[in-house]
C-alpha cells in the first residue's frame, strides 16, 4: 500500500521497466495471457510512434522505495461535431496492493487535467459491465454513463 503522496508523471520510453509489468497485469485482469515481451513491444512502439500518452502513478512502498503503483494510457481521437480532440482513456490499472489508496483517482484526475491542457472536448472510456468498483469511482469523479448512443464493434 502506498504510504506517501501519490505522484503522477507523464511516462517516457525510459519508464518501460515500470510500465510493462503493470500493463501485463492489466491484460491478465481482462483474461489475456501473460506476455511480457509482447507488452514491452506494444508500449515501446506507441512511445516511438507517439500514438499514445501514458501516465504513471508512483508511491512509496513499506521499505521506503519509490514504486510504480498504476498507469493509464490515452489514445487520441477527434469529435467531428465539435471539431475538437477527444482522448480515449483506453487503459487504467492499479496494482492490487495499491488499491483503495487513491491511485486510480489520481490517474483519472491527471488524465482530466491533460485533456484540459490539450484543449480537448473531453475523455471517453469503456469498462466491463461487471466492473462495479471502477464504475463507482468514475461516477464519483463526475464521469457520466452514456445513455444516448449504442456502441457497436466489428471484429476482424
Amino acid at each position: 500500500m502506498p504510504t506517501n503522496t501519490i505522484e503522477v508523471v507523464r511516462a517516457t520510453i525510459d519508464d518501460l521497466p515500470q510500465i510493462v509489468p503493470l500493463f501485463d497485469a492489466y491484460r491478465q485482469f481482462y483474461k489475456a495471457p501473460s506476455d511480457l515481451e509482447g507488452a514491452r513491444r506494444f508500449i515501446q512502439t506507441h512511445f516511438e510512434q507517439q500514438t499514445s500518452v501514458i501516465f504513471l502513478a508512483f508511491g512509496t512502498n513499506e521499505q521506503g522505495a519509490r514504486q510504480a503503483w498504476g498507469f493509464t494510457q490515452l489514445y487520441p481521437s477527434f469529435s467531428s461535431v465539435s471539431m475538437k480532440r477527444l482522448w480515449i482513456l483506453n487503459d487504467l490499472f492499479v496494482a492490487p496492493e495499491a488499491r483503495r489508496a487513491g491511485v486510480g483517482r489520481a490517474l483519472l484526475e491527471r488524465a482530466r487535467q491533460f485533456a484540459e491542457e490539450t484543449h480537448a472536448k473531453g475523455l471517453t472510456l469503456q469498462t466491463a459491465i461487471d466492473n462495479y468498483t471502477a464504475q463507482a469511482v468514475y461516477e464519483a469523479m463526475g464521469w457520466q454513463r452514456e445513455t444516448e448512443f449504442y456502441a457497436y464493434d466489428l471484429y476482424l
